[in-house]
């Protein structure tokens, strides 16, 4: 009778523990403070690299005019400078900085662009020493929202240099003093050694007088090229010649590798 009793305790007291642990689910656990909720913090992006000023000057060298980018500064175009920017444009956001798009573009927009600056025929602007290159902002500056590209004019003074520029080159090619200034001249006789192609503003024995132009497309071969400026490039190099009974005159035709770079045009030459 006694066990019995013992075990009926024994079993209402488990009951009883184990009711005074269930009646609360959170009694015995670690008690745990949440911080509240974080307000996100607001990120704002880099402002993108300023596009160049419109009509810019800058001081280049030869190297650096063949560059991808520019990294001087502009300079007051009142100063010594070799380059002037003639147009800023823009390219699609979606399209690569350095990729064959927008050398496309640059390609197309500033050639067209360049001649409506300069101003001249195309026969002036192919006897010149004017030139258009191209530059676009750094990988490192297209990633923060540049995308622009920048149309520069300089002007070869020979060899690997440029020529000063005087004033700001608008129409240069449509007033004959400038013209003359910036003309293609050499500094021997067209073939020969030591002939050089050179401003005209700088010394020289020899001038472009006028070209040959061929239709655009295959290369004609050298023989069709060579033959067609002959009996022009004489008569060209006779109408300035002090003796028409005695003179020289030479004719530079283009060769399959300039034909490829775009030159589809010879060029009569005369001393001068």
């Amino acid at each position: 009778m006694r066990s019995v009793v013992l075990a009926v305790a024994t079993a209402l007291l488990l009951s009883a523990c184990s009711g005074s642990g269930s009646s609360d689910p959170r009694a015995g656990e670690t008690p745990v403070v949440h911080s509240p909720t974080p307000t996100p913090t607001e990120t704002i992006p880099p402002r993108p690299p300023t596009p160049p000023p419109p009509h810019a000057c800058y001081r280049l060298g030869y190297q650096e005019a063949l560059a991808p980018t520019i990294d001087k500064k502009p300079s007051p175009c009142t100063r010594n400078h070799t380059a002037i920017t003639f147009y800023v444009g823009r390219y699609d956001k979606k399209l690569a900085v350095d990729g064959k798009a927008v050398h496309r573009l640059e390609a197309t927009v500033c050639p067209h662009r360049f001649a409506a600056f300069v101003g001249g025929t195309i026969e002036d602007r192919r006897l010149s020493m004017l030139r258009s290159v191209w530059f676009t902002p750094s990988v490192r500056q297209a990633a923060r929202g540049a995308h622009w590209f920048q149309c520069v004019a300089i002007a070869l003074h020979g060899g690997k240099h440029l020529a000063r520029l005087q004033g700001m080159l608008r129409g240069v090619l449509g007033r004959p003093a400038a013209r003359a200034r910036y003309a293609l001249c050499g500094t021997a006789e067209p073939g020969s050694q030591g002939f050089e192609p050179r401003i005209c503003s700088a010394g020289h024995r020899w001038q472009a007088l006028r070209t040959i132009a061929f239709r655009p497309g295959r290369y004609p071969g050298q023989d069709k090229v060579r033959s067609a400026g002959r009996q022009t490039c004489q008569d060209a190099g006779r109408a300035v010649a002090q003796d028409p009974l005695n003179y020289r005159w030479s004719y530079a035709w283009p060769t399959l590798e300039q034909w490829r770079a775009g030159q589809t045009y010879g060029v009569c030459w005369a001393p001068g």
